[in-house]
C-alpha cells in the first residue's frame, strides 16, 4: 500500500528582518531616555505603572521593565538622599560648605552611575548595581 502524501502546512509568513531591527533599535533609544538623569525617572514610571492596560504590558519587554525599575530606584533613592542631607544638616547646624559637598557628591554619583549604565547598554552589556538591583527587583 502506498501513503498517502503528508498534509500540505501553510505558507510561513515572511518575518521582515528591518521591522525586528527598528523595533529593537526604539526599545534601545527607550531604554537610553530611562536612564537620562532626573529627567528619564518620568518615562520609566510612565513606563513600570502608568501602562495599565493588558495589551500594552505585552509591548514592555522584560529587559525594559527592569531597566525602568532601575531608573526607579535610583531617582527615589537620591531624591530621599538628597532630601535626608538638607534636613539633617540643617537640623545638626552644619556648616553651608558641608551641606554643599554632600548634596554635590550625591548628585555627582547618581549622573555617573546613569552614564555608566549607558555605557553598559551601549555595549549590550547586562545592566546590574548590586543592592539597587535587587532592591529594584523588589517594586511591584
Amino acid at each position: 500500500m502506498a501513503k498517502p502524501p503528508p498534509p500540505s502546512l501553510p505558507p510561513r509568513p515572511s518575518v521582515d528582518e528591518g521591522a525586528f531591527a527598528d523595533r529593537r533599535e526604539q526599545q534601545r533609544l527607550r531604554l537610553f531616555i530611562y536612564l537620562i538623569p532626573l529627567v528619564g525617572f518620568f518615562p520609566a514610571l510612565w513606563c513600570f505603572y502608568g501602562k495599565g492596560s493588558r495589551r500594552s504590558a505585552t509591548l514592555v519587554s522584560r529587559r525594559e521593565r527592569q531597566v525602568s525599575r532601575m531608573a526607579i530606584t535610583l531617582g527615589l533613592g537620591w531624591l530621599v538622599a538628597t532630601i535626608l542631607v538638607t534636613t539633617g544638616s540643617s537640623l545638626a547646624e552644619l556648616p553651608e560648605v558641608g551641606r554643599l559637598v554632600l548634596g554635590s557628591g550625591l548628585t555627582s554619583g547618581y549622573f555617573l552611575v546613569n552614564f555608566w549604565l549607558m555605557v553598559q547598554l551601549w555595549r549590550n552589556q547586562r545592566l546590574w548595581i548590586p543592592g539597587i538591583s535587587d532592591l529594584g527587583d523588589r517594586l511591584p
